[in-house]
């Protein structure tokens, strides 16, 4: 394959896949407390795990094909992150297909959870020799040790391991704490996110949302820590939403799917306050508004692929 040519579906696209999956999935336990349809729920995680599948064979494309592509994500300090996509969708794909078919979904579970714990070690704890630069602390950095380790709890939990899911739960949670200060300070202090890549700072949304969701895996109830988590969830929405027109200078980009997780965790939680019954107006405006973001990140995905902007050119 030419060396000049790149592969035209980035690595990065794996946030469409996520999005999908962890909403379908909010919304699932909503038809289970009779919020909303199962219908709707189910039909959604189909559509993901078409994606998810297209974007698996896309990869291995990549990884065999485009040789040169592939070991550039694995150098480059922000893409390589969106590695951990690939386990995290494994994981979420396992949750979908759990009550279909238990057995697939226990494989990609442990071997998200397990991919997820090797790509970590490469990535993170590589990191550690000083390897790492200011510019490339960005939200995205929350993928490899935060994301995957909620996941990797709630997963858990689903296949009652509930000892372990604790012990990923927390693994999360003091790397969310860890990282929090140093990517909030590069956003303040240092060169601001470029126009086409500004959508990864919506990944500042998930943390404390999906962490919410994993803690509710876990057995965590609607008490203090999962107020205090939404809390601070809604307080970086609102900051994010602050920033609507700094996000949208240079237009609808790819890069917005950076808000995905969070808007679909968002919405879960927000249907988790709504069926207990505590604070169910707000419930009800987060579930909304986290369907509704997702939603119109899917409306412009669609419009890019309708006027040839979807695949990359180059």
């Amino acid at each position: 394959m030419s060396a000049s040519k790149k592969f035209p579906i980035p690595l990065s696209y794996f946030s469409i896949a996520l999005g999908l999956f962890a909403l379908g999935l909010s919304w699932r336990y909503g038809a289970s407390v009779g919020l909303l349809p199962a219908l709707a729920a189910e039909s959604l995680l189909a559509v993901a795990s078409v994606v998810w599948l297209l974007l698996v064979a896309a990869y291995l494309i990549k990884i065999f094909a485009y040789r040169n592509d592939f070991l550039s994500d694995l150098r480059d300090l922000v893409q390589c992150c969106f590695i951990s996509a690939i386990p995290i969708t494994a994981m979420l794909e396992g949750l979908a297909l759990k009550p279909y078919q238990a057995g697939a979904a226990a494989v990609l579970i442990y071997a998200g959870v397990a991919g997820q714990l090797a790509f970590s070690m490469y990535r993170a704890a590589g990191l550690w020799r000083g390897l790492h630069s200011l510019e490339a602390t960005t939200p995205i950095i929350y993928l490899p040790t935060v994301a995957t380790n909620f996941v990797s709890a709630s997963s858990l939990a689903a296949l009652g391991h509930h000892d372990y899911a604790a012990l990923f739960f927390g693994a999360g949670m003091f790397s969310w704490l860890s990282l929090e200060a140093s990517v909030l300070g590069r956003l303040r202090t240092a060169v601001p996110v470029g126009t086409a890549a500004r959508g990864v700072v919506g990944i500042q949304l998930a943390p404390a949302f999906v962490g919410c969701g994993a803690y509710f895996a876990v057995g965590g109830k609607i008490d203090g820590f999962a107020l205090a988590l939404i809390g601070y969830g809604c307080l970086q929405f609102l900051f994010l939403l602050r920033l609507t027109r700094w996000f949208w200078e240079g237009g609808f980009t790819m890069s917005f799917w950076g808000f995905s997780f969070g808007f679909a965790a968002m919405a879960g939680c927000g249907l988790h306050l709504a069926a207990s019954g505590v604070l169910s107006g707000l419930g009800l405006t987060l579930a909304a508004a986290g369907s509704a973001g997702v939603a119109l990140l899917l409306a412009g995905t669609l419009h890019r692929i309708a006027t040839g902007r979807f695949l990359v050119r180059g």
